[in-house]
């Protein structure tokens, strides 16, 4: 069921890029690089069309069928090192997962799938070579997941010019009202997150208000919109600093907030900046914390046990609340879920797991397990590996069509549509409702940490509430 209960989620989205004038004219130099290289492979593709050898070039677009009984590969780009390096990693325990569980359930139209990934580093100077070099050297891509706010910038137009389906965990606003084919989004925009964090401080009663947010463009983008939002809720900004990822101590930013006596923080800056942020403030303020209210980035093990060995995870736990996305704690679709992670856990790396039930409701497992599965089951309705063929059936395998059977796993949608009906797809993270440019954000949910790492659910944010502090 979709209800606030229960325990919680994984590392996702801290994004990664200096926002800088150094930053912008980077940014500048690698979204040239990008689209020359989506035009390129454009180039690559067309020309292969009229070439006798293209249904065997590496490089060909993801368009045309594989081979019978070949692997479909589903990439996880994302960063594997650098300040975001615990989101790939995440993300590869979900692609795990679901592939395992589809290949178990037959694998699509005789298919076996496997996961491969492509480190970005968390800089788009390095996500389009990598991106490109995954594009030559895979066979059979047929879906990337990923594509986080660190370089979705740059990479969406190289792997939509490939014509190849991506599911992405980018919060940036530029992705709202720009249509790409082969892009799709299960998780909201940052701004609605900014909203977000500014209603649970209404619900705490806390006034004053603090900033703190990294320097990388995907926490710079909660800024300006948690600004107008803090205005138009009627309460008082009383600090705005940002934190520069790279840095080992904060402790002028820690003074000026603590001097400001804020009700509370909404930060991110993911990696080791918030913790030690947090214990900067604790020293300070006479050993007190001040309150912290966090993205949903912030539900992660990583982040939860860097934060507790800071500040102590009783203090912690007291003092912390996040916004999340309201994703299944029990029923079908939670339990395929969470069996499917659990079968894989042996694949992840110790120093990750932490708690690993919190895997079980994290944006970036949650959905991009979702979207997967979405993919696969729109191949087996599509009777077809051909993307411009299994696309289509995405948003309607997602939203469902009159008279559609409600299913909440790959083996039970196979099931129903080898009788011969049409399917509804309702994973853990939720009936989907794709607009035009392939959004569907899904709604928001208050958590908190138990001392011992779990998440708990104590609250559900409105779509009203949002509208009323939208600035």
């Amino acid at each position: 069921m979709f209800e606030s209960a229960g325990s919680a989620a994984s590392a996702a989205g801290n994004e990664g890029h200096k926002t800088s004038r150094y930053g912008r004219l980077f940014r500048a130099c690698s979204m040239a690089v990008a689209i020359a290289l989506a035009a390129a492979l454009a180039a690559c593709s067309s020309s292969s069309s009229s070439s006798s050898s293209s249904s065997s070039s590496s490089t060909s677009s993801s368009s045309s069928s594989a081979a019978s009984g070949s692997t479909l590969t589903v990439a996880d780009v994302a960063p594997f090192s650098g300040v975001d390096a615990a989101l790939g990693p995440t993300y590869l325990v979900s692609c795990d997962g679901a592939v395992q569980a589809i290949n178990n359930a037959g694998g699509v139209l005789g298919h076996k799938l496997a996961c491969t990934s492509a480190d970005t580093r968390g800089d788009p100077a390095d996500a389009v070579p990598a991106v490109g070099s995954l594009i030559a050297n895979t066979k059979g891509l047929a879906l990337v997941i990923g594509c986080t706010s660190d370089e979705a910038a740059a990479v969406v137009p190289v792997l939509n010019a490939n014509k190849t389906v991506m599911f992405c965990m980018t919060g940036q606003s530029e992705f709202d009202n720009v249509k790409y084919a082969y892009f799709y989004r299960l998780v909201p925009p940052d701004l609605a997150e900014s909203y977000a964090m500014v209603v649970i401080a209404q619900q705490l009663g806390y006034k004053r208000i603090a900033l703190a947010f990294g320097n990388d463009i995907g926490s710079q983008t909660f800024v300006q919109p948690a600004v107008a939002s803090i205005q138009k809720a009627g309460l008082t900004l009383v600090a705005n600093e940002t934190l520069d990822l790279q840095a080992t101590t904060f402790r002028t930013e820690a003074q000026k907030i603590v001097s400001a006596h804020p009700d509370a923080i909404m930060t991110e800056a993911l990696g080791s900046a918030d913790p030690t942020l947090f214990a900067e403030i604790k020293q300070l303020n006479g050993g007190k914390v001040i309150p912290i209210i966090g993205t949903s980035a912030a539900i992660s093990p990583a982040f939860y046990q860097a934060s507790a060995s800071a500040i102590g995870a009783a203090a912690f736990s007291a003092n912390f609340h996040a916004d999340n996305l309201v994703t299944a704690t029990s029923g079908p679709a939670y339990d395929a879920f969470s069996q499917a992670l659990l079968a894989v856990k042996g694949k992840v790396n110790g120093a990750q797991t932490g708690n690993f039930t919190t895997y079980f409701t994290a944006p970036g497992a949650v959905h991009l397990y979702d979207g997967i599965n979405l993919a696969a089951l729109a191949m087996v309705a599509a009777h077809s590996t051909d993307t411009a063929k299994w696309k289509p059936w995405i948003a309607t395998i997602g939203d469902g069509v009159p008279g559609a059977v409600t299913v909440s796993s790959f083996a039970q949608g196979v099931a129903e549509l080898k009788a011969g009906k049409q399917i509804r797809y309702v994973g853990p993270g939720g009936p989907t409702s794709f607009d035009a440019y392939h959004d569907s954000p899904g709604i928001f949910q208050i958590d908190t940490y138990s001392p011992t790492g779990a998440v708990q659910v104590t609250g559900n944010i409105t779509a009203a509430q949002l509208r009323a502090v939208s600035g």
